[in-house]
């Protein structure tokens, strides 16, 4: 059958107003702002207000998302969001947010693939698309990944923060649009990156409460080692389906997780630093909205133009990665 060619309709980011800076930190646990920025690259990151919780920060890019498409929430199929920070349990905080945005025609789901889950959320719903299941789908990454971070834990309170990223799928013209997808996992890497609490393998107690099994767990080092290694593994399978040289890229749009992983991914593919869009020192590590995020914010800074071949790869929990690579 002939598949229809999909691409990015509209971008929208949203952050929230409260930044926490790494002299914050110092007062906090027993770290420097000059160990942070050389180990990681992050000088400060968003915290959600209260009141706020990731359907709320997923309205705001989502309606961006929506006016930069120039399309009205019930011209909406379909809604993903990719988060590991829902709302609730159930309802999804897709249904959530389709009620929000009053996207009454569209059918909603969560997506749980960690950092990489904005990647997967983008195959999925361009599969969809291709195939004409469905015009308009609405694909957004939102974390507020400050409700499961450990504040007195040092290796794991100075990456991450909140934020909500959103774009818009639908057809494109012939010759534009996504041209592949790596998705990937590896599931015995499961116990490097958890939160173990809460779950039916440990429902929530006193003694799970107390023994902080509801905040994220990292074996850091483990971790940046895979991330190093698939990052660019990802990439370049992605560039291979693609048919496109990794000279040809315009734009590298990595997850904004660590600079010293983004800068082996950059040596990999041999580009220079005006070809990767970096915003971690703003926003540190905002898992599934990472990569929309920097998307966005490349459309607004326009460092990205019409025909432009744009590389977007992340890695996460699971373990998962995801790459894929279209034509703006």
């Amino acid at each position: 059958m002939q598949l229809n060619p999909v691409g990015i309709l509209g971008t929208g980011k949203y952050v929230p107003e409260r930044i926490l800076t790494n002299q914050e930190l110092e007062q906090m646990v027993e770290t420097n702002d000059e160990w942070i920025v050389s180990r990681t690259g992050m000088r400060e990151r968003r915290i959600a207000a209260p009141e706020q919780a990731t359907s709320d920060l997923a309205l705001h890019a989502s309606q961006a998302a929506l006016a930069a498409a120039g399309i009205t929430a019930e011209d909406l199929d379909l809604i993903i969001v990719a988060t590991i920070t829902p709302d609730m349990f159930f309802p999804s905080t897709a249904c959530l947010l389709q009620d929000k945005l009053g996207a009454k025609k569209a059918a909603a789901f969560d997506l749980s693939a960690a950092c990489s889950g904005f990647i997967y959320g983008l195959a999925t719903a361009t599969n969809m698309i291709a195939t004409g299941m469905y015009n308009h789908v609405l694909v957004v990454g939102a974390e507020t990944l400050s409700r499961i971070t450990d504040y007195t834990d040092r290796n794991t309170c100075i990456l991450f923060g909140d934020g909500a990223g959103a774009v818009v799928l639908g057809q494109v013209q012939e010759g534009r649009g996504f041209l592949s997808f790596e998705l990937g996992a590896d599931g015995s890497g499961g116990e490097l990156l958890k939160v173990c609490g809460g779950g039916s393998r440990m429902p929530s107690t006193p003694e799970s409460i107390e023994n902080k099994h509801h905040f994220i767990y990292m074996a850091g080092n483990e971790v940046f080692k895979f991330a190093v290694r698939i990052m660019g593994n990802a990439a370049e399978a992605a560039l291979r389906k693609a048919g496109i040289d990794k000279t040809e890229i315009d734009l590298l749009i990595p997850h904004q997780a660590n600079i010293r992983i983004i800068n082996s991914a950059m040596n990999r593919l041999d580009l220079p630093a005006e070809k990767c869009m970096i915003n971690l020192d703003k926003y540190g590590n905002v898992s599934a909205a990472s990569i929309p995020i920097a998307l966005a914010e490349a459309v607004e800074q326009n460092r990205v133009k019409e025909g432009d071949k744009l590389v977007m790869v992340g890695f996460g929990g699971g373990l998962t990665w995801g790459a894929s690579v279209l034509i703006w």
